[in-house]
């Protein structure tokens, strides 16, 4: 979870102002009566739950262990992980669970908060983390306010009223994109649920479609190109417009446009297993929500057409495999990734190549390091990556973020045969540095068995020869060196022959898969890292490097990913043969 640095005078003026009017907000008039409306059953992690009622507190990568303590009593090691706890992370958790024993703790937690903050202190009252918690108490109402008493039932309903009145005020305050749509999506939902706020409703309603016209385009994409961030912010539009439709005001123009362009984006980001793709700090989603959130969309029909992009990515899928490769210059944001011409494989339900993911939750130093090109399944000119960071001027931004500038130009052309697809792609991330530009071809078969892949370091035009040239000359090097990287799903076993010519994948599935390479590289198996936003550390696995030097003009390395044996038992016919 983001949260806005604490650096600037920016930051400490809207945190006073926050304050200021959460006070004012808990002094004005509650609504009369709340109606327990939730059509929409968000359902966390049964385990998670059952973890949290134990006492073992897991949120923004932090762990920790206090059995039988108030989840307010906690040491907070991390502004993630108290804004994780102040926006009710853990209640979807402990009512998935439905047992007394943690229907109780998420109850009596409430209540404390009620009684703790919600006079407007704390850390919890920030537009986003408001509406966060606001969607959270009406969509488990009914189990928060079981068997509650008169006392703690007018209570609940004067905190959702006062944070209602906290949220038509402050709202504009949130980051625009999923910040601004989280707390625009609780007022409506807080104003569906109380009497008498009905004005706050269509005000919100129709902000939520302005917010939507210029955070979405035409074609259902956002500007940060997170997968992730696109699944979260399409869940809400769909959340808002069930309250909107069950309070008999149907969702504004803009809104209804954006859920129509998002949803085709969305199926086309998936993989075959439902997962998201992992692209620029997003994680590979709930699959139940995106399930939940495509179905009651009402919008029908698949993925984007083949020719069409989906926010810069291409996805082929045949057979049981799916790819999907990024085809688009990075975002001008702090969370963007040097992952141009990356792409993820999943084979049936068993992801293979992947990327590292966001190592946010695991510090700075970290989050840098997955940024980098050499976090990502594509090539990497050593040192450097084919994105440059460079310093932030954004007023929420810790003052060590980076924004992400370069590649100026992204190429494709895709072609779908009888016989599987081809894609070829390029870009000039590296022309300022070394003269060169990267090309990427990649050839699926028509049964998803195989896949064709050739990585090219080109010095095209005069410029970038004189470039290459001179670079050589003034570090008296023999070449550029450059790897290329194939980072594997930690659930992968690999096994690479002591010649060092073929790599064998095995999948829990039963799958084999093996990886064969030409050209004038060493190839090498390598440790890597996989990142998960939900856990307190990486996981181990390995990753295929093809290590080289670009001595000429251009630089070609061929390479076969093929299946050599299926979940059955059958060995494909085809030989495994790079041409």
């Amino acid at each position: 979870m983001r949260v806005p640095g604490t650096g600037s005078w920016f930051v400490r003026a809207t945190r006073w102002l926050n304050r200021l009017h959460a006070i004012w907000a808990c002094l004005s008039p509650s609504a009369a009566a709340f109606t327990m409306m939730s059509d929409t059953r968000v359902t966390g992690s049964a385990e998670r739950g059952r973890q949290i009622a134990e006492g073992n507190f897991l949120f923004a990568g932090f762990r920790l262990p206090a059995p039988g303590q108030d989840i307010w009593d906690l040491p907070m090691p991390s502004a993630g992980f108290e804004a994780a706890v102040h926006g009710f992370e853990w209640l979807d958790d402990l009512t998935a669970v439905c047992d007394f024993h943690t229907n109780r703790l998420a109850q009596d937690w409430t209540h404390e908060w009620i009684r703790r903050f919600g006079l407007g202190s704390g850390s919890g009252w920030t537009p986003e983390l408001t509406g966060q918690r606001v969607l959270r108490w009406i969509n488990h109402a009914d189990q928060l306010l079981a068997g509650q008493g008169r006392a703690k039932s007018d209570a609940f309903r004067r905190s959702l009223s006062a944070q209602a009145v906290f949220l038509s005020r402050r709202w504009k305050t949130a980051r625009p994109g999923l910040p601004r749509f989280e707390a625009l999506t609780g007022l409506i939902q807080a104003s569906a649920a109380l009497s008498g706020m009905d004005s706050h409703m269509r005000r919100a309603s129709r902000a939520l479609s302005r917010e939507c016209r210029s955070c979405i385009d035409s074609h259902g994409a956002i500007a940060s190109r997170n997968p992730e961030e696109l699944l979260e912010i399409f869940f809400l539009l769909n959340w808002a417009a069930a309250a909107l439709q069950l309070a008999g005001q149907p969702p504004e123009n803009g809104h209804r446009a954006a859920v129509t362009a998002v949803a085709p984006v969305l199926r086309s980001l998936r993989h075959v297993d439902g997962s998201l793709a992992r692209f620029h700090g997003g994680g590979p989603g709930t699959v139940d929500k995106l399930d939940w959130a495509l179905a009651n969309a009402g919008v029908r029909g698949g993925a984007a057409r083949r020719s069409e992009l989906a926010m810069g990515y291409a996805r082929v899928a045949h057979g049981r495999t799916t790819m999907i490769v990024d085809v688009a210059p990075p975002a001008a944001t702090a969370n963007a990734h040097a992952s141009t011409l990356a792409f993820e494989m999943t084979s049936g339900l068993h992801p293979l190549v992947v990327n590292c993911g966001s190592g946010e939750v695991l510090g700075k130093s970290r989050r840098m390091v997955s940024r980098t090109t050499s976090s990502h399944s594509t090539l990497d000119v050593e040192g450097y990556s084919s994105s440059r960071f460079a310093a932030s001027s954004d007023a929420f931004a810790d003052s060590a973020e980076r924004n992400v500038r370069e590649p100026a130009n992204v190429s494709l052309e895709r072609n779908d045969y009888n016989d599987g697809t081809r894609i070829v792609a390029g870009h000039d991330g590296y022309l300022g540095r070394c003269g060169l530009n990267h090309w990427r071809t990649l050839q699926v078969d028509p049964a998803g068995s195989k896949v064709k892949g050739e990585d090219v370091l080109l010095a095209a035009s005069d410029d970038g020869r004189k470039r290459f040239d001179a670079l050589l000359s003034a570090q008296r090097l023999e070449g550029v060196p450059f790897n290329i990287r194939f980072h594997l799903h930690p659930d992968v076993e690999v096994d690479a022959d002591e010649e060092g010519h073929d790599v064998s994948m095995s999948l829990k599935n039963g799958e084999i898969w093996r990886f064969r390479c030409r050209g004038e590289v060493a190839l090498s198996l390598e440790p890597s890292d996989f990142l998960e936003s939900t856990s307190s550390s990486s996981r181990a696995t390995n990753q295929i490097v093809l290590s080289g030097l670009a001595t000429e003009y251009s630089t070609r390395v061929g390479w076969l990913l093929a299946k050599a044996r299926r979940s059955d038992g059958v060995i494909p016919e085809d030989e495994l043969v790079l041409e």
